[in-house]
């Protein structure tokens, strides 16, 4: 799933996502080459929080919990019309992430324990990966064949629950928002 290599991913393992369905006729033949989620079966997203709880503590009391916490966030659009980089990675960048941010904010608020990238990062920047691992020329390359798409506009309005099984990444769940 998000920024992390494919012999990193665990049985069990969840985490929360925005899918970005309008996205990936522009980014899957990309995310397909250079993205080991993409492999793994996750489809272009916005990662919400990763990881999340193990699989083994999500029952149907965690559910609704999950479901009442997005319930409480209105739908909003979303436009990826530029790239952004992190240290070997590319991604399209949200315009704007707010809401992004804030469903992030309230599934930690109310699940301490799991915080965004197991804490690795100060600021959690929402974003969806193009590719990972790679060098500056495949960047680079990957960036000037995205910035030739048309603008992609998304409408969010629900948050998915996928849990790895060990080989792939599965939906469990779908939390729709208001």
């Amino acid at each position: 799933m998000a920024d992390d290599d494919a012999q990193g991913f665990q049985a069990g393992q969840s985490g929360l996502i925005v899918r970005v369905p309008e996205a990936e006729p522009l980014v899957r033949a990309w995310r397909n080459r250079l993205d080991p989620s993409a492999r793994a079966g996750v489809p272009a997203h916005v990662t919400v929080l990763f990881p999340f709880l193990d699989a083994s503590r999500i029952d149907e009391g965690v559910c609704a919990a999950i479901g009442e916490v997005l319930g409480r966030h209105e739908s909003f659009e979303a436009r990826f019309d530029h790239c952004g980089r992190f240290p070997g990675v590319l991604y399209l960048a949200p315009e704007p992430d707010t809401g992004f941010r804030r469903l992030t904010e309230a599934i930690v608020e109310r699940w301490p324990e799991s915080p965004p990238f197991s804490g690795q990062f100060d600021d959690v920047v929402p974003h969806l990966t193009v590719a990972q691992g790679q060098d500056e020329a495949v960047l680079e390359k990957a960036e000037a064949d995205l910035l030739t798409g048309h603008p992609v506009v998304t409408q969010v309005s629900a948050v998915d629950l996928l849990v790895h099984d060990g080989t792939r990444w599965r939906q469990r769940a779908s939390f729709p928002l208001a």
